[in-house]
């Protein structure tokens, strides 16, 4: 199955088409594929084969270390999984990097699975997305501050330790405080156990349109149609730079093509005896969950479940983003989320709403930047400092402050108001602050500016 190095050019079978990228619904998403593929042949193997399998899965209880400030659940019966592509540096990884911490992620995803299992959606968080970490026990008998860095930090910070429970915990918490989203199991799959699974099925054929000669990826593949497998493999969904625009994203979008085509070669070769078993023993032992998801028997009931989902009512995503850059001049390597458009596509399956990409795309083609947003902020409580706590928050996300002071009065409710032409700045800024508060133009507003009057009811550690 081939798969193209590059995207929008050369159409190859793997590449061609929104109708066939939709087959990923067999087996839903290179993430999902690694649990639901390893269980969908279980039913037809021994019960020693079984209970080997279903050894192989480790669990990883994070409960106790996320602690108890976590958003509410806004859909009873829907879930939120979130998978973490683990490429960590001990062991067989170790020639991969230097000088990192032993707990690295290279790829993070939501699945979401809704209450009516009619549809899902898988929704890709760029590992360069500039966001706010917060405290994370790094299971080395010290905590971290929180602060803003790379998404993919947080998994490095919670596995200081060296324990997928650490690492898995710290990157729920964060994307549970920049998202909203009430996470509900966790997957953390090893890309040393992916690339057994490649190695089962006897590679996968890739259609780079140039050479790739990678030293960090331990890559060098000429251009044109090839199988890779083993390390090679392992190298191609790893590789970034020299490849393409270079960009995370471009990433993102080749590792699920790949992820496709391996789950496409699985169903259609997963008959002969040996190479089911190799692929199961591999995939299993690629993957820690909870312990809710840790065994044979709950992965394959989640992997029916996604099954049965029509393969038009999946949708696969990218959040919202664009360079960083465009709102600090100094920062060429991180991105940051488009809003509103990210706070609308969080809170849509929070709401247990199914997502409409072609909207969301066009609604995201143009960006407004941060620093486009320009806002004075004023202190509606009688807490002192609360307008410089809160347009220091607004700072760090790259929105432009142009002063801070006390509101006439007092008010229990958080407010946005703007004048006129300025109503997208407004949202913008209203879909960063929490508790849903709404932009409002007010003929009194202060020219030039969008007015964010802070009051008792706005949770300061939530402002995105």
């Amino acid at each position: 199955m081939p798969v193209s190095g590059t995207r929008g050019r050369r159409r190859t079978p793997a590449a061609a088409g929104k109708g066939r990228l939709t087959r990923r619904g067999r087996i839903l998403a290179w993430s999902a594929g690694v649990a639901s593929a390893a269980v969908l042949g279980v039913a037809g193997v021994g019960a020693w084969v079984y209970q080997d399998l279903d050894d192989n899965i480790r669990s990883a209880d994070v409960d106790d270390k996320i602690g108890g400030d976590r958003p509410a659940n806004l859909s009873p019966g829907s879930k939120n999984i979130l998978v973490v592509g683990s490429d960590s540096r001990d062991g067989a990884n170790a020639k991969y990097g230097k000088d990192l911490t032993t707990m690295q992620s290279d790829t993070l995803m939501v699945v979401h699975v809704p209450a009516n299992r009619e549809w899902a959606t898988v929704v890709s968080f760029p590992r360069d997305s500039w966001v706010e970490i917060p405290a994370c026990d790094k299971g080395d008998g010290d905590t971290s501050a929180p602060h803003h860095f790379k998404i993919n930090e947080a998994f490095a910070i919670g596995g200081t330790g060296g324990e997928v429970a650490g690492a898995a915990a710290c990157s729920i918490k964060t994307v549970e405080a920049n998202t909203g989203l009430r996470i509900d199991h966790f997957m953390s799959v090893d890309f040393q156990g992916f690339k057994g699974m490649v190695d089962a099925l006897d590679g996968i054929e890739v259609c780079p349109e140039q050479a790739i000669h990678s030293k960090k990826a331990r890559l060098d593949l000429d251009a044109g149609c090839q199988t890779v497998r083993g390390e090679q493999a392992l190298g191609y969904v790893r590789v970034r730079y020299g490849v393409g625009d270079g960009s995370d994203i471009g990433r993102i979008g080749r590792q699920q093509e790949f992820m496709n085509a391996l789950a496409e070669k699985a169903q259609a070769k997963l008959t002969s005896p040996k190479s089911l078993y190799g692929f199961l023993q591999s995939g299993t032992k690629s993957l820690t969950t909870d312990p809710d998801l840790a065994g044979i028997r709950p992965l394959y009931s989640l992997a029916s479940e996604l099954k049965g989902i029509p393969s038009e009512r999946l949708t696969f995503l990218t959040v919202p983003n664009y360079p960083r850059e465009a709102d600090v001049a100094s920062d060429t390597a991180n991105v940051v989320w488009q809003y509103p458009q990210a706070t609308d596509l969080f809170t849509s399956l929070a709401k247990d709403r199914e997502v409409d990409k072609k909207r969301l795309e066009a609604d995201t083609k143009t960006p407004l930047y941060a620093s486009s947003v320009h806002v004075q902020v004023l202190n509606g409580t009688a807490v002192q400092g609360l307008a410089g706590t809160v347009a220091e928050k607004l700072r760090e996300s790259g929105v432009t402050v142009t002063g801070t002071g006390n509101a006439p009065q007092n008010t229990g409710a958080t407010t946005v108001t703007y004048p006129a032409g300025l109503e997208k700045q407004a949202e913008a800024l209203a879909a960063r602050l929490p508790g849903g508060v709404r932009a409002r133009p007010a003929s009194d507003a202060t020219a030039g500016v969008v007015t964010l009057v802070v009051g008792k009811d706005l949770d300061t550690g939530r402002i995105r």
